[in-house]
């Protein structure tokens, strides 16, 4: 078998066929990489090798072919084939000989490659930005493409003595495989066969990736076993030889038993770097247990987007298909374009509809031959498991923060808001959100958006803590106080703080002081913001946390309408900011705030923590650090929009004005009486069990909007600026992380590297790079075929 290998590479690499081959291949995978635009590495702006691997398949398809046409057919055409069979060798040996050099003379076009890895090595921002492990685990992908289209090249030379029918032949079956199931699978009579998991596309676009799952390896094993057995199997009936023989049966066997055995068992390699296709255990234990089918459409399909949306779109495809591995076949999914094939009434209709579901649209700016265009893309998906359906929102905006950093900020939160939203559509039991009443709360219209988001995964009701009885009270996850008025009674209270002693859970939105800005328009643009009296000053210090009767003034805010003059007689409105509505960026890497966008507040206070043994505490949200604390009582007056704030007046260190407290809370009634009031026997517990409490400065943060015909606004709208804030997005992860205890929130804290090309270097360095990856790869084939020209005239002049 070597002096077959050895004859076949020899034979190869003397021939001018072989190095124009190679050479072509090298000079047309450098136009696409590094000249085309709309394929280019420089262009795309990521440092990364993502468009080699799926531009080389299809170029591998005339390579490889090229390379295995002569393998056999020429061998039968001259008569030489005979001649080998002579020797003491046999079918096997001649074919695995000619296969493995085939596989060697491919790792030979692909060294010159490894130039482009060197390029965008240097290039990246800051340089070396680039993920070698999963660089490598690509390339072990294109070597497994390269082994399957090896086989069937050579199976092709063994059906024709004419290189050039074999050629053709092995072009069109591997065309076929990559691309002709997946083509054959869309067809409506074939649709639901499953017919695309037998094509090539299916198992590649996983492992080039990076990522070898056993069950891809297993599949190119046995496709290229097949066409190798077929190979035998044609020449051994070419020379009338008995077909069954031992070893064909048993090789047939291996093949069948491999591929069953990869199925029922499985594993996978990730070679990236922060393992960005490894699947968490909460994740895979929310799709190894799917009771339904799980159907998810995604309508973030089109093209012509602009490198970072063809990212997303790659990132929820390798996701989804990630979560289906392990769904054991029950998770489906498909991309769809919503508008496509629509007159523009239709589309106007088909948009409202989608919005009604909650599928957003956004408007795109695409690069055609006539310039920009305006396109409507929708990055959202619907999950759905029966009669019940969740929609996902891909893009996570943020204030602040560049385009791609708000793309890889949405790849980073895919995994956990489809395996959330799963989770959600497909349970048997939704956890019970509890909202009081009794204390003049927020209204059942003031909170309309709140409990309409949160009813899509959960019971949601009013509770009023004076007359349910406790031990319904121990059943509800998660107890929202908003934005209490009246205070509480000692009784109450008891009964707040043996719920929490339970392990019950609180969300607590307060104010402590009492301002409203419709308030403050009613009289004269003043008003006197006083202390409100909740009665929970002395429960929240012992639990470890302060309330400060005060007002925050932020130089990070919102605006509001104020009335500046009148012309005509019809009044000028402007809008102004107003420093007492603040806006929060979150900074916290906890997975409750983590990558949201800035969250609305109004008349907020400012929190102080304390020292308490055995409680974490863990802050949400802070002022900007240009800030001032307000101590009440203080006249608030809209002639204050009049003056510009000063910086220097308000430069101070960002105040808390959200708080995470978890663990083990000491109760606030310890060795005291039971209150009078408290007729349930309860049994009274000093110390809780591992319990949670949030609380934020600003009764308002979860209260929607209410227009002037009484119609609810959705939570997080300014209808003065028409801005969408994240406080919806704020109460969904709150809910989440309150109510779920598999840890299923902490994907949110899933960290992906921003791996981008330095920019200012490619717009003064982009030719020379450009001329030196289209040319050193075919350079060093030349150097190399002049050195092998040398040693054979070296050899044979002696």
């Amino acid at each position: 078998m070597l002096n077959i290998l050895k004859k076949e590479i020899t034979s190869y690499l003397n021939s001018l066929t072989a190095y124009i081959t190679i050479g072509a291949f090298l000079l047309m995978l450098g136009l696409f990489l590094w000249v085309f635009p709309d394929t280019g590495i420089l262009d795309n702006g990521y440092a990364a090798l993502d468009n080699l691997f799926s531009i080389a398949p299809y170029l591998f398809m005339f390579l490889i072919p090229a390379i295995t046409m002569r393998s056999l057919a020429e061998e039968r055409r001259e008569g030489t084939f005979e001649l080998l069979l002579t020797r003491p060798l046999t079918d096997v040996q001649i074919v695995a000989g000619k296969y493995l050099a085939a596989l060697i003379l491919i790792s030979f076009a692909l060294i010159p490659t490894l130039i482009y890895y060197y390029t965008v090595y240097n290039l990246g921002n800051p340089a070396g930005n680039i993920d070698t492990g999963g660089v490598i685990g690509s390339y072990i992908g294109l070597l497994l493409l390269g082994s399957a289209f090896a086989a069937i090249g050579l199976f092709a030379s063994s059906v024709s003595r004419n290189q050039i029918v074999a050629f053709t032949i092995a072009v069109f079956i591997c065309f076929f495989f990559y691309a002709g199931f997946d083509s054959l699978s869309r067809v409506l009579l074939l649709q639901g066969l499953g017919l695309h998991n037998l094509g090539i596309t299916e198992h590649y676009q996983s492992v080039s990736r990076g990522v070898l799952d056993t069950r891809d390896l297993a599949y190119f094993i046995v496709l290229a076993g097949i066409f190798l057995w077929l190979t035998l199997f044609v020449l051994l009936k070419q020379r009338g030889r008995n077909l069954w023989g031992s070893f064909m049966i048993v090789s047939i066997t291996v093949l069948i038993v491999t591929g069953v055995a990869a199925q029922m068992a499985f594993t996978r390699f990730d070679f990236t770097k922060e393992k960005r296709y490894t699947i968490s255990p909460s994740s895979r234990n929310v799709l190894d247990s799917l009771a339904m089918r799980v159907k998810v459409t995604v309508y973030l399909q089109g093209d012509n987007f602009p490198a970072g949306f063809k990212r997303l779109q790659q990132a929820t495809k390798d996701m989804l298909s990630d979560l289906q591995s392990y769904s054991h076949g029950k998770l489906q999914f498909e991309f769809v374009d919503p508008l496509e094939g629509l007159a523009a009434e239709e589309q106007e209709n088909k948009i409202q509809e989608l919005q009604d579901k909650g599928i957003d649209a956004t408007n795109l700016s695409v690069k055609t031959d006539d310039g920009l265009s305006q396109k409507i893309i929708f990055p959202s998906a619907m999950v759905q498991a029966g009669n019940r359906g969740i929609a996902v929102k891909l893009l996570q905006t943020r204030i602040g923060l560049a385009p791609d950093e708000v793309l890889n900020n949405s790849i980073q939160n895919l995994e956990y808001a489809f395996t959330s939203a799963i989770k959600k559509t497909t349970g048997t039991g939704k956890p019970r959100i509890g909202f009081t009443e009794g204390h003049r709360e927020l209204s059942n219209v003031q909170l309309n958006d709140a409990f309409r988001t949160l009813s899509d995964g959960y019971l949601i009701g009013r509770v009023d803590i004076n007359t349910i009885p406790f031990d319904s009270l121990k059943k509800i996850n998660l107890l929202v106080i908003p934005k209490p008025d009246a205070p509480f009674t000692e009784a109450e209270k008891f009964k707040l703080d043996q719920y929490l002693m339970q392990g019950g859970r609180v969300l607590l939105t307060i104010d402590q002081v009492s301002a409203e800005l419709d308030s403050l328009r009613g009289r004269g643009g003043q008003q006197l913001a006083f202390p409100k009296k909740l009665n929970l000053d002395d429960q929240l210090f012992r639990y470890g946390i302060r309330v400060n009767y005060d007002l925050l003034a932020d130089m990070s805010c919102s605006q509001i309408p104020v009335a500046a003059g009148n012309i005509g007689g019809q009044a000028q409105i402007q809008m102004a900011p107003w420093l007492f509505y603040p806006v929060f960026i979150p900074l916290s890497q906890h997975p409750v705030v983590k990558n949201i966008d800035g969250i609305k507040g109004q008349f907020v206070s400012t929190i102080d923590t304390l020292a308490t043994k055995g409680i974490k505490k863990t802050v949400l949200l802070t002022s900007s650090p240009l800030n001032k604390k307000l101590n009440a009582p203080y006249m608030l007056s809209l002639q204050a929009l009049e003056q510009e704030p000063l910086p220097e007046e308000f430069r101070n260190q960002p105040k808390t004005t959200g708080v995470l407290l978890e663990g083990e809370f000491l109760s606030s009634f310890r060795n005291r009486p039971v209150p009078a009031g408290a007729n349930e026997p309860i049994a009274v517990l000093p110390r809780s069990e591992r319990a949670k409490i949030i609380v934020f400065s600003d009764g308002d943060i979860f209260k929607n909007e209410v227009a002037a015909d009484g119609s609810p606004y959705p939570l997080g709208y300014d209808h003065y600026t028409r801005q969408n804030f994240a406080n919806k997005n704020l109460l969904l992860n709150i809910a989440d992380y309150m109510t779920d205890d598999s840890g299923l929130i902490e994907l949110r804290g899933k960290e992906l590297k921003l791996r981008l090309l330095d920019r200012a270097r490619i717009r003064t360095e982009k030719a020379t790079w450009q001329i030196i990856n289209v040319v050193a790869p075919l350079t060093l084939v030349l150097i190399f075929a002049i050195f092998q020209h040398y040693l054979r005239r070296r050899r044979y002049a002696r």
